[in-house]
């Protein structure tokens, strides 16, 4: 396993490479039109999800000083709410930019000090039990993308695809 710089990530780093394992199977074999569906016109589609996760990944990137811009941040900057009159890109655009994206984001993971960690980062939460900084920020995105990889799964369930299955591949290094 690759070794942090900073021991404070030593619980992001195989969590960032677990949820980019998740993320690749739970989308594993779910065609482009399944992941426009809606469920009763209440749910997020699959095509949102993905957006939402890669949103993340380029936030990342963007603290940890990767200039990366997300190429369809239009569509899912910060959570935006799905808009049905919008046409979204492919599954397979987005997944093409995870590919981009996650190296990239987890080379920086592993470069970052734990003076950087410290830095503020305000968030505007204002919680007192929540330092707003860099470190915190990261682990907000891990959360977030936890989320979305279990929203994704539930939804494969939904449009019938079995079951995500567990084979992490162990030459994906990020």
């Amino acid at each position: 396993m690759d070794i942090p710089k900073s021991k404070k990530l030593d619980i992001i780093i195989p969590a960032f490479r677990g949820h980019s394992q998740s993320f690749i199977m739970a989308l594993e074999g779910i065609s482009e039109e399944d992941a426009l569906k809606r469920i009763e016109g209440r749910t997020n589609h699959i095509i949102w999800m993905v957006g939402n996760f890669l949103d993340m990944r380029y936030a990342l990137g963007n603290i940890l000083g990767l200039d990366e811009e997300f190429q369809y941040k239009d569509f899912f900057f910060q959570g935006k709410a799905l808009d049905e009159n919008m046409t979204y890109p492919s599954l397979k655009q987005l997944k093409d930019s995870f590919h981009t994206i996650s190296p990239l984001v987890y080379q920086k993971l592993l470069e970052i000090s734990d003076e950087e960690l410290d830095k503020a980062f305000p968030m505007g939460m204002n919680i007192d039990f929540f330092p707003e900084n860099v470190l915190n920020f990261i682990g907000m995105c891990i959360g977030r993308e936890d989320y979305l990889c279990g929203q994704i799964g539930l939804m494969r369930r939904i449009l019938g695809y079995e079951g995500m299955k567990y084979d992490f591949d162990e030459n994906i290094k990020y």
